[in-house]
């Protein structure tokens, strides 16, 4: 008698789901973000075969590897990646001098561009996987008391840095 009562109500159960056409979606867990210096951003420079390829902008570092094509060993975009490109992604330039986290001099189009780019391009194809220590960390090392983690791209409170 009870198993013909769960067999029922698996019945009924599995019918009512068919009928609402409920999914379930599966989420898979976020790796929590990490902190990079510059030293260690540069590592992921697409140079190496099988490295992943990091890019940040804003001090956001974002995983490239899938537009490798772009960004990869010899590729058109390759001189972003490996470094914070905020400057030369707002001004659309390749320029080495460009190739910089430091906005000071930038006209409003310009860094209207760079948040348009930013959420438009990079937050929302790329995974992001830290942030920079200069985002962070003030220039002597110590906490930047302004930074919070809770308002940036992504973060979850139980992610770790």
């Amino acid at each position: 008698m009870a198993t013909t009562r769960t067999c029922v109500l698996l019945f009924v159960l599995s019918a009512t789901l068919a009928e609402e056409d409920v999914k379930f979606k599966y989420k898979a867990p976020t790796k929590p973000v990490r902190l990079f210096t510059e030293e260690e951003l540069r590592r992921y420079d697409g140079s190496q075969e099988g490295q992943p390829i990091y890019m940040a902008v804003k001090g956001v570092v974002f995983d490239v590897t899938k537009g490798k094509e772009f960004y990869g060993k010899d590729a058109p975009y390759n001189s972003l990646v490996g470094k914070d490109s905020t400057r030369a992604v707002a001004k659309m330039s390749l320029d080495p001098a460009d190739l910089t986290s430091d906005t000071t001099g930038l006209t409003e189009e310009q860094l209207k561009s760079l948040d348009s780019v930013f959420e438009g391009t990079y937050k929302s194809k790329y995974p992001i996987v830290g942030y920079t220590a200069s985002r962070i960390l003030n220039e002597d090392g110590s906490p930047n008391k302004d930074f919070r983690p809770e308002d940036q791209p992504q973060f979850r409170i139980k992610d770790e840095f």
